[in-house]
């Protein structure tokens, strides 16, 4: 059976507040309504941890902190995740190249068809 919004729990990481409002409200128009946020690693870690999440939205660099450490974890859980980021590809750890990126700014389609693409595992 497809997972439906209304049954997914979001962790969206990103350490700017106007755009994690944003993918926020974006995660809200397209239907998710289970959305737990984090502006830091270290607030993101125990989230990554121990929530029943279903996929995670990761910008690449938290006030100069690479977001790899919360994609390990969520890698080691087998939850998937997008990569957010403004510096593209270049700005990835080589052990995540080849995740899906989404380059900021991006529109409500571009996320939606990133977060369908990390959930196609999952159908």
């Amino acid at each position: 059976m497809p997972v439906t919004p209304a049954d997914c729990r979001v962790l969206v990481v990103e350490d700017e507040s106007a755009v994690l409002m944003l993918v926020e409200d974006m995660l809200i128009d397209l239907g998710y309504s289970k959305i737990d946020t984090a502006m830091s690693v270290s607030e993101a870690l125990p989230i990554a941890d121990t929530a029943e999440l279903t996929f995670a939205i990761l910008d690449v660099n938290l006030g100069g902190q690479r977001s790899s450490p919360i994609a390990d974890r969520l890698r080691a859980r087998g939850v998937p995740f997008v990569f957010a980021t403004g510096y593209g590809s270049r700005g990835m750890d080589d052990a995540y190249v080849g995740s899906i990126v989404l380059r900021k700014p991006f529109r409500l389609g571009e996320l939606e068809v990133a977060i369908n693409r990390a959930l196609a595992h999952l159908d």
